[in-house]
């Protein structure tokens, strides 16, 4: 009997402290008597939310809501849904699905409890930026779609990264809000909103055409915001266009070129898994050269949460205006739309898309995706302006007048027969940027994709190279060395023009091609012909067969290449120092100094540099005989073209260098002044320099000796291998 009593006293003690620790636990975990009800009963509580309460349990909400989570409510009071009521038709909360409903609801929720002064900060991955956010993200998706596309039903998803798919992201709907510590931090005024919400009042925290009413209302499981408008989820841009007949043409161009539907096996599991059916699922992907995917609901996803702080803009030219520029700019030179290459669809698309939300009062500050200056008057060029889940819409009576439809490239650019030309100035490189800049004047001498394959060029699109067949020995170049050969005849096809200069081709005349961008060489003109140094060689000047003037300049339809000299400059001056010419007595020195060498090159003169060869007259050089500067007889001033002498020797050399000037090639142009280097180095081996002077029709050399030559007119600007070669009435004299 003791046994069982002290079994019983145990027994009854362990019921008795489990029964103690179990009213501890409670009090513990007890619900505290100070914590706000949870977002639905809040809303019960306060009267004056009946008929979101009845959406909320129509959508499935009540038990989300009524207990613990962590949302924002942008919640609309009974009287936003009068109104509501009345713009939908409808005679009370009854008549709204479960659909509806639903929608309402779940655009209404944004993820995590956000108070109004925390909603203007953009939630960083690295921390909360303050006053740099006017939109979050919502519980609400399309999801699924049932489309039917090109007379195919399909199950469609929209692309949830720009130009692709990620699995698991709903790409859920943004909702935007203009907060005043947002509008002071970025400069906006009421104006910014009031562009897009006209009938609406700007309050300092409104949620797209409504105003937030009461603020902070706090539950256990997050946020409620009174608003004053009922919001149905807004569509994206991409919806926007499809449902909009007014720029059913726009859509129609990005839709038949930059848009295809590709199946998806993960995003075909999770929708067979969700509706329990079989359909496959297409992914809707924009190209992705695009700066975004229209149908795109999330930002960058640099960070999570950057769709807070930015978004997208599109600029829709409506159905007449965008005709218009069909009809006069793209189809001049190709038959039919269907016709053009994709690259005029992707940029006339970057010219209207902007990779951030661009408020209307800041119009200025954005660059669209050609990064060129938006050129839309809002007062005159807009015709409406929404805003949308993922961005900003503006549409338009006009097109972007993109650089790229109105500049000297558009002749290529927009034209089947210079597709050659075309792919070279876009070929990895900023000539194309260089010469559609409407804001700088150029000249551009296009050859056809026949003038090009009939010298020998042409690009193999299997290999992504360009390839050269000489038409003259058929010696073959491929790829780099190929497209280098090509390149050097582009630089001679662009001359800066800033006044015109080239209008003009009747007489004649010479100009430099290139500019700091682009390494070009001088060419000339004579009579509607024009020829660089490589015609001169072999005496074929390219014929002007027409032209055609653009904002920024002319072009020039060529029948030949502006070809460069395949031979060495030492080549050309023996050409001009034939018995008798005035060259004769500076070649004659050189070609028996000991810095000429077989093939007519010149010590220190090397392929692909630029030089500017200075060359006395035959006079001037009798004078630098007579003077003891170069071996002669100085009583009577005859020359000693091969001197036995060492030092003599040495003495021509000396002579000879300081008349090159390396790494500059000037003329009487004004282009080039100021002191520049010579050939020459003194006996420390140091550089010596040249001072020059130049104007139009003026150009003067001055020694070290502070002497002066200045150049013969009618001898001089004769073209070389990146160099010119000018005649002068004096010898140039070093002294050390």
């Amino acid at each position: 009997m003791k046994k069982k009593i002290h079994h019983l006293l145990i027994f009854s003690f362990l019921v008795l402290l489990s029964s103690c620790s179990k009213d501890a636990y409670d009090d513990y975990y007890e619900r505290p008597d100070s914590l706000e009800p949870p977002i639905y009963q809040q809303l019960e509580a306060r009267g004056n939310f009946k008929n979101l309460l009845v959406l909320i349990e129509k959508a499935g909400y009540k038990d989300i809501l009524g207990k613990a989570g962590y949302w924002t409510m942008m919640a609309p009071n009974d009287e936003a849904f009068t109104k509501f009521f009345q713009e939908q038709g409808i005679s009370d909360v009854n008549k709204v699905d479960a659909e509806t409903a639903s929608k309402i609801v779940k655009y209404a929720l944004i993820y995590n409890a956000f108070r109004a002064d925390q909603l203007s900060d953009y939630q960083s991955g690295t921390g909360w930026v303050p006053d740099n956010a006017f939109r979050r993200r919502t519980a609400f998706y399309d999801g699924f779609q049932n489309k039917t596309i090109n007379g195919k039903p399909m199950v469609v998803v929209g692309s949830n990264r720009n130009g692709g798919y990620l699995s698991g992201d709903n790409n859920n709907k943004y909702i935007s809000y203009f907060e005043k510590e947002y509008f002071a931090a970025k400069g906006l005024t009421s104006n910014d909103y009031n562009f897009f919400f006209p009938g609406s009042t700007y309050t300092d925290f409104n949620l797209l055409g409504g105003s937030v009413k009461e603020a902070d209302i706090v539950a256990e499981n997050g946020i409620i915001h009174e608003v004053t408008k009922v919001s149905l989820p807004l569509v994206n841009l991409d919806q926007y266009l499809e449902n909009n007949s007014q720029y059913s043409q726009f859509r129609k161009l990005l839709e038949d070129n930059l848009v295809i539907y590709a199946f998806n096996q993960s995003a075909t599991t999770t929708y067979r898994n969700f509706s329990g059916k079989n359909d496959d699922v297409y992914v809707k992907y924009y190209d992705p050269t695009l700066p975004y995917s229209p149908n795109n609901e999330n930002f960058l996803k640099q960070a999570d949460n950057d769709g807070q702080s930015d978004a997208y803009t599109l600029f829709a030219p409506d159905n007449a205006s965008l005709q218009k520029f069909i009809d006069e700019v793209l189809l001049k030179n190709y038959p039919s739309i269907d016709k053009l290459p994709q690259y005029i669809f992707q940029d006339l698309f970057k010219a209207h898309m902007v990779q951030g939300a661009v408020w209307p009062s800041k119009l200025g500050s954005f660059n669209n995706g050609l990064d060129e200056e938006l050129r839309f008057n809002l007062n005159t060029d807009i015709k409406e302006a929404k805003v949308l889940s993922n961005g900003f819409f503006y549409g338009t009576n006009k097109v972007q007048a993109s650089n790229l439809f109105y500049s000297v490239y558009t002749s290529a650019y927009l034209d089947p027969k210079f597709t050659l030309a075309t792919r070279l100035f876009n070929d990895g490189s900023s000539y194309r940027e260089i010469i559609s800049n409407i804001n700088q004047k150029y000249t551009l001498f296009l050859p056809s994709d026949t003038v090009l394959r009939g010298l020998g060029y042409e690009y193999n699109t299997a290999r992504s190279e360009w390839n050269y067949v000489s038409p003259i020995n058929g010696a073959a170049l491929s790829g780099t060395p190929a497209r280098l050969r090509l390149l050097r005849v582009l630089y001679n096809c662009i001359v800066p023009t800033p006044n015109g200069e080239l209008n003009d081709l009747s007489g004649s005349g010479i100009i430099r091609s290139g500019d700091m961008d682009i390494p070009g060489e001088y060419i000339k003109w004579s009579s509607n012909k024009v020829y660089a140094a490589g015609n001169e060689v072999l005496e074929n000047m390219a014929n002007i067969l027409g032209y055609e003037d653009q904002q920024n300049g002319r072009t020039y339809y060529i029948d030949k290449l502006l070809e460069f000299s395949e031979q060495p400059p030492g080549t050309d001056l023996k050409n001009l120092a034939v018995a008798g010419s005035e060259y004769f007595n500076f070649y004659s020195y050189l070609k028996n100094s000991s810095i000429a060498f077989a093939g007519d090159k010149i010590g220190g003169v090397n392929v692909g540099n630029s030089y500017t060869f200075i060359v006395p007259n035959n006079a001037a050089i009798i004078q630098a005989v007579k003077d003891g500067k170069l071996p002669g007889n100085p009583a009577t001033g005859v020359p000693n073209f091969a001197p036995a002498l060492l030092g003599d020797q040495d003495q021509v050399a000396d002579f000879i260098r300081y008349h090159i000037l390396v790494n500059k090639t000037v003329s009487d142009d004004g282009l080039e002044a100021g002191q520049i280097e010579t050939l020459r180095k003194d006996s420390k081996d140091e550089k010596t320099y040249v001072s020059v002077m130049s104007d139009t029709g003026v150009l003067t050399f001055i020694d070290k000796a502070n002497r002066s030559a200045n150049f013969i007119a009618n001898k001089s600007n004769n073209l070389a291998d990146r160099t010119l070669i000018h005649l002068v009435d004096n010898y140039l004299l070093y002294t050390e």
